[in-house]
This record gives structure tokens, sequence and C-alpha cells, in this order.
């Protein structure tokens, strides 16, 4: 693997050894020195030209926690206010010596653009771009349910698990990663949304659509993922009706959680709109997993970096 561009083009065995790599990296946040050595005097670029909490400050504890230096980059108060461009941002950043390149992007194809273009010669793992990919939240999903639900008689990792991706589809870049993952990892995933919020020509994504979230709930899925409504990519809207109309036929409350029954767990991507996509009661409850979620992030961005720039040196548990 010589970049983390997105879940699709991935093999079973290369998104397998990710999930395996991660599990060996969790193993030892569990320890009171949670920092490892094994890419220590590497260099690695957080390059952000859109904002981020999560994604950005798990990236840079993973570069913490591996022992590298970490080159922070903010679209925000640079020189790309006074024209920059992706090209000579990247090729800045690491003639200053940044070994791999971490990219969160507005525009779709902006990681694949620099990872294909040749302007770099480093890693480049997508941190995000725009409404097409989002591989490790897509990985950190995965090992989460793994971790709950792994059968290793069965398989493939998550074979016959039953996933619900709820909401904004239209938007979402978790969903699509998740979706190609998950099916590669051998679980059945339906996607529940109006209409309005699925994206055209969904024939090639291998997964079910249903616009009933109580008729989905009845089929007891094993996890209930729901997407945030991503109102700053919606314009002047017309989605749907209203907030409260949306909540009434695909939030996330306690009813509809008692219905999906005591097995189903509760995901998020984050953040939330509490009140809207999900309740707080729903989000709060034992059944969720959300900062679990978090908490795995740290590990899968770990993993992807070691996988990219360690060249076989073994992790230490």
């Amino acid at each position: 693997m010589k970049h983390l561009l997105d879940t699709e083009s991935l093999s079973l065995d290369e998104a397998l050894n990710l999930l395996d790599t991660t599990e060996a990296v969790a193993a030892t946040q569990a320890r009171t020195i949670k920092t490892l050595p094994v890419l220590r005097g590497h260099t690695v670029s957080t390059m952000f030209f859109e904002d981020s909490t999560r994604t950005r400050l798990s990236f840079e504890t993973a570069a913490d926690r591996l022992s590298m230096d970490c080159i922070s980059f903010s679209a925000k108060g640079s020189s790309v206010s006074k024209g920059e461009s992706l090209k000579d941002t990247a090729q800045t950043i690491v003639a200053m010596g940044a070994e791999a390149l971490i990219v969160r992007h507005h525009a779709s194809g902006a990681p694949q653009r620099l990872a294909n273009a040749g302007w770099v010669d480093v890693p480049i793992i997508n941190a995000g771009d725009g409404m097409h990919a989002h591989p490790t939240q897509a990985f950190l999903d995965a090992f989460t349910m793994r971790r709950h639900f792994f059968d290793e008689s069965k398989g493939k990792d998550l074979a016959g698990l039953r996933v619900l991706i709820v909401g904004d589809v239209l938007h979402s870049r978790v969903a699509r990663s998740d979706v190609h993952l998950l099916h590669k990892l051998g679980a059945q995933v339906t996607l529940v949304a109006p209409a309005t919020l699925l994206p055209v020509n969904m024939e090639n994504w291998p997964c079910e659509v249903s616009y009933s979230f109580d008729e989905a709930l009845a089929t007891h899925p094993d996890v209930v993922m729901m997407l945030r409504v991503q109102h700053e990519r919606m314009g002047s809207g017309g989605f749907f009706p209203s907030p409260r109309e949306y909540q009434y036929n695909y939030g996330l409350d306690e009813a509809r959680l008692g219905a999906a029954g005591s097995q189903a767990l509760v995901m998020h991507p984050g953040p939330m709109n509490r009140g809207l996509e999900i309740t707080a009661g729903a989000a709060d409850s034992v059944q969720s997993v959300v900062t679990e979620q978090v908490t795995n992030g740290v590990s899968v961005r770990m993993a992807a970096l070691y996988l990219l720039l360690a060249h076989g040196e073994e992790i230490s548990a």
C-alpha cells in the first residue's frame, strides 16, 4: 500500500492487514505509557483545507504516539488565501521534510490528484475529500464493529453483520467509504434516507436502500449508524420540508432504539446534531459506542502511518 486514498480500491487482504495492524497498535494503547518509538525521527504533515476537530486531532495524536514530528498546516491564515495552489503548498511542506501528507480538502479528488500527478513523492492519506471518501473513518467504524461482533469461524471479518446507515447519504463521504469497506468485509449494508438525500446512479453501490427507517429497524440490525445532516453543503435547502419532519421520520430516539433491539450498537461519525438525527437519549445510551469510535480512530491512524512509513519494523506491545 503506497497511499490510503479510499476504501473501494483496496484489496480484501490490504483491508484486513490494516485492521490487524490496528489491533496490534490498540494493544499498546492500553499501557500507561502509550508512546511507541517505531517512527522516531520521521516527519508527517496534516494539510487541512477544511475545518475539523476529530480527524485532525486524531491524526496529530497518532503521529505523536508514534514519536513522529508533525508539521501542522491549516489553510486559514496561510498563503492559500493569497492564491497559492495545492501543488505549491504540498511541495513546500515536503521540502520542509514531511515524509507523508495527511490531506483534508473540500474538493473531491484532491488527495488523489496529489498522489497521482507526480508533484510530490511521498505517501498521501486522504483525511476526507469533498463528498467522495474518508477511508480512515470507515476503518475506525469497521474496527469498532469488529471488536464487538467478530466471529473468526465466519471467514471475512464482518460476515453476516447487518448494518443500517441512516440520514444524509448524499453529502456523506463517510457513507460511501463505509459501504465499500463493510461490503468487502462481508457485512450486509442498508442505506436509509429520503430520496432527496440519496445520490443518483447508485447501481454500483454494494448495498440495499430503504426509505422507511421504522421498517429497517424492524429487521433488528446489529449496527445503526446515524449520519450528520450536513447543512453547510445544502445551500438554500429543499432537501426535506423541516427539521421537525426530518427528525420525526429519520431521527433516532429511545423508542426507535428499543425497536432495533438491545443487540444494536449506535454509531455516529460526529459531530452530532443532537435533537435532529439523534436524540441525547440515544446518543448517550448504553448501546452507543460513539466515544469508542473516537478512541479507535487514534489506533487506526497510527496503523495507517505505520504501514506507510515503518518499512517492516515491528510494533512492540
